[in-house]
């Protein structure tokens, strides 16, 4: 199977010149977890609920912060013809539930996540695979100041 054939082609897009609250509140109204940013017909980054509260909340960043302040520029994706097999590899790899997809243009046509994955038959075994790899464990973060 390739990738268009398993992502989500309606994706919901945020301009970096969008507020945080803004796209938060995009993420609420549709239950997504990341929005592409796009400029210029281009995509330029990504921003996840993760970013607004790591990188905005925690630092105090008040809700009218850009979302070019805080979105991750550092842009992961997969091509429209890839092999599913192939790209559950990287997300594996990369430890990443979701990625854009272009085409050969490097235009956005899509987003596929583990959770299209998981929807298909054919796919379930890749996708969860690749949350294995995903959900290793990280290293020491107990809350507590003695151990149990």
């Amino acid at each position: 199977m390739i990738v268009s054939e398993a992502m989500t082609r309606d994706v919901r897009l945020v301009s970096p010149d969008q507020t945080i609250q803004e796209a938060a509140r995009e993420m609420a109204d549709f239950d997504f977890g990341a929005l592409p940013v796009q400029e210029n017909d281009r995509l330029v980054g990504m921003i996840t609920d993760r970013d607004i509260a790591v990188r905005a909340v925690a630092q105090g960043l008040g809700p009218t912060t850009p979302v070019r302040d805080i979105m991750s520029r550092d842009i992961k994706y997969c091509f429209e013809d890839q092999s599913v097999e192939e790209v559950t590899q990287n997300m594996g790899d990369l430890r990443i539930r979701r990625l854009p997809v272009v085409d050969r243009d490097k235009r956005l046509v899509g987003i596929l996540s583990l959770g299209d994955l998981a929807m298909d038959e054919e796919s379930q075994i890749e996708a969860g695979e690749a949350l294995s790899r995903i959900s290793r464990p990280g290293g020491a973060h107990s809350q507590a100041t003695q151990p149990h």
